[in-house]
């Protein structure tokens, strides 16, 4: 039986709250940015109107990361939903994903509505995790690792093998 919309809508929503949010937040800058550009664009001022277009640009490409990280964590979503369906619970399995906020939250939700939550709760909880924790352990180790072709890949584009090692 398919799922409906709205209910694929509102977990979409909860696998990812924060990019979500930060979604928004640079959303709301950004028009602004872009609005207050367009007013002096009227005004003749150049300068000031060009940087803040590129400044509004930039929050907008904020938006499309924050969004297609958000997505990457509803792909993860379904596939830790997926293989506690068929095996159960398995720490192994979180093992994986337990090294960034998004990705907690993620398998949270999947193990919720496969009846494990306590079960993950309590291995993330044990590893040292709590809910202020929500910088990716990578980038608090090195912020520079934001910009390593392995993060961006790893954060953007999750492969089964790396769940099922």
């Amino acid at each position: 039986m398919r799922t409906p919309l709205y209910t694929t809508i509102i977990r979409y929503i909860k696998v990812a709250p924060f990019p979500h949010a930060t979604a928004l937040t640079l959303l709301f800058v950004a028009t602004t940015l872009y609005l207050e550009a367009h007013f002096l664009l009227n005004d003749g001022i150049s300068f000031y109107t060009t940087a803040l277009f590129i400044l509004s640009a930039l929050l907008g490409w904020g938006v499309i990361l924050c969004q297609a990280d958000a997505f990457s964590r509803f792909r993860e979503f379904k596939r830790i939903k997926a293989i506690f369906s068929r095996r159960g619970f398995s720490p192994r399995i979180l093992r994986h994903v337990s090294t960034s906020r998004c990705q907690r939250d993620a398998a949270l939700l999947a193990a919720k509505e496969t009846g494990c939550k306590h079960l993950a709760a309590k291995y993330f909880k044990e590893m040292g995790y709590r809910w202020y924790h929500i910088i990716p352990d990578a980038i608090t180790q090195n912020p520079m690792n934001f910009f390593d072709p392995t993060f961006l890949r790893t954060t953007f584009l999750p492969r089964k093998d790396t769940l099922q090692q």
